[in-house]
């Protein structure tokens, strides 16, 4: 076989390390930034938080000074990922928005629901074998409360790391006293269980005698909404029924979502990243720097570079290592705060993009008034990729004068009335959740009125897509949804 040489040309694109770096940054929302901008302080001693906002002019020129040392080396890092510098900006300019408050809404308490069980497993009077049971058990449940794992599984995880043979019956038999605990309902291993455990600790009124009936003997029935089969199997009144169904819907079906661990909360904190604040007919936009230090590059090591540039010539090899080192770590603080920047006018530009298409939304705040808006109308006003606005949309949240929404929130598609008209689909969605916030529970909307509905009001729909947007809105079908 011969061997062949040939030349080819070909042309490919690749990424710098500033590339990466904004990309990497801009995907980020605003407490991510901050931990990010954290970790890079720690990761780079030339970069420090600047006193006095961004770097001053002195400190460009002396970054300049650097630029000649052993420029014939290649630096390429290019996993430094992100950080904010965020100057605020402001669209029709306010002297208002210094007074905004930045909310942070949270839903959780910071005690785990783990570390709440094992105080109060403490409390109880168990020996040493109890307890290591106790506490694999409450180790095994999930974030809401449950324990989705059979009970012969935990105790062959007991045998295997613990050499501890526990047989399921004695597991059981802890279970009962973790599921004795607050939360109520808390240790169940299905939703009909959790119910029940929580009515054990009602007063037995015939509502929930009543209701401890059909969850235990007609929890099948109860889920299909078959309410004439429960009245007639339990011999009871139409009021009887709704007065037990009344209690059972009174419970909560996650009790372990009244507590969450550290992460959880983290995780259901909302920090805005956009305030856009509507005042006098004008609507103004800023990007939320309220934690965000401002960044420049450490003085001792630009000062440091320029004394060695000025005695470059009798360098050791020890020095060349070190100022090497030196530079490296300079370049990399001033990629870094450049991608800080380039982020913040992404983010600027995108948002003020969302804003001048959504304006009589953020002017008036009412849903009928959002427009049909998709990524590609942000990218041709931006003049950005589609993926870069689809990223700046991506865990992103603004917050206005009546509520925060997620940036997706202002993306729709474009429907088309019997005139012609577009209207987004979001119009569309609030008046089908209307319809069937005003419907007769005991006769609710078929998928069919709604389509109906929408057609006499002049919307161009058909069946499938009115399915298709109850299904989005988390709303049944007209049978689960019925009620007596």
């Amino acid at each position: 076989m011969a061997l062949k040489q040939q030349q080819e040309l070909k042309q490919t694109q690749r990424l710098s390390p500033l590339q990466m770096q904004v990309i990497k940054l801009v995907e980020l929302n605003s407490v991510e930034v901050e931990d990010r901008i954290k970790q890079e302080i720690e990761d780079n001693p030339a970069l420090e938080v600047s006193d006095s906002g961004p770097a001053g002019e002195e400190e460009e020129n002396n970054n300049e000074a650097t630029e000649d040392i052993l420029s014939q080396e290649e630096i390429i890092l290019g996993d430094y990922a992100s950080e904010d510098d965020i100057p605020d900006y402001r669209l029709n300019g306010s002297d208002r928005k210094n007074e905004t408050n930045i909310v942070e809404i949270s839903y959780y308490d910071d005690k785990s629901l783990g570390d709440s069980l094992q105080e109060q497993i403490g409390l109880l009077q168990l020996d040493d074998h109890r307890q290591l049971i106790a506490q694999y058990i409450i180790g095994n449940l999930d974030e809401n409360g449950y324990l989705q794992r059979d009970l012969q599984s935990i105790s062959d995880d007991l045998l295997f790391q613990q050499q501890i043979e526990v047989s399921p019956l004695q597991m059981e038999d802890v279970l009962y006293e973790i599921q004795d605990l607050e939360p109520a309902g808390v240790g169940a291993r299905n939703l009909r269980e959790c119910l029940l455990l929580q009515l054990d600790r009602y007063e037995p009124t015939p509502a929930v005698e009543h209701a401890k009936e059909i969850l235990s003997n007609y929890f099948e029935e109860f889920s299909r909404k078959h309410y004439d089969k429960i009245i007639r199997q339990m011999n009871i009144t139409q009021d009887e029924l709704r007065e037990a169904i009344r209690e059972i819907t009174s419970l909560n079906p996650k009790p372990g979502n009244a507590l969450g661990g550290t992460m959880q909360t983290a995780m259901n904190n909302i920090t805005p990243d956009f305030i856009v604040d509507s005042y006098n007919g004008e609507v103004s936009i800023q990007l939320n720097n309220s934690n965000v230090p401002s960044l420049q590059v450490n003085r001792s090591f630009s000062e440091m570079l320029k004394g060695y540039n000025e005695n470059k010539e009798s360098m050791s090899n020890d020095d060349k290592q070190a100022i090497l080192f030196m530079k490296q770590k300079v370049d990399s603080a001033k990629w870094f705060i450049d991608a800080v920047k380039q982020r913040q006018n992404t983010l600027q530009r995108t948002m003020e993009a969302i804003v001048s298409l959504q304006y009589d939304f953020f002017l008036t705040e009412d849903e009928t008034q959002l427009k049909p808006m998709i990524l590609k109308d942000v990218a041709e006003r931006t003049g950005f990729d589609i993926s870069t606005v689809s990223r700046v949309s991506n865990s992103k949240y603004v917050q206005t004068n009546t509520g925060i929404y997620p940036l997706k929130f202002f993306f729709s598609e474009a429907m088309q009335t019997n005139s012609g008209e577009d209207i987004s689909s979001r119009e569309v969605k609030l008046i089908l959740k209307e319809s069937i916030d005003n419907e007769n529970p005991v006769k609710p909307l078929t998928d069919d009125q709604l389509t109906k509905i929408l057609n006499e009001k002049g919307y161009v729909i058909a069946r499938r897509t009115v399915a298709k947007y109850r299904e989005q809105l988390n709303i049944p079908v007209a049978r689960l949804r019925k009620k007596i």
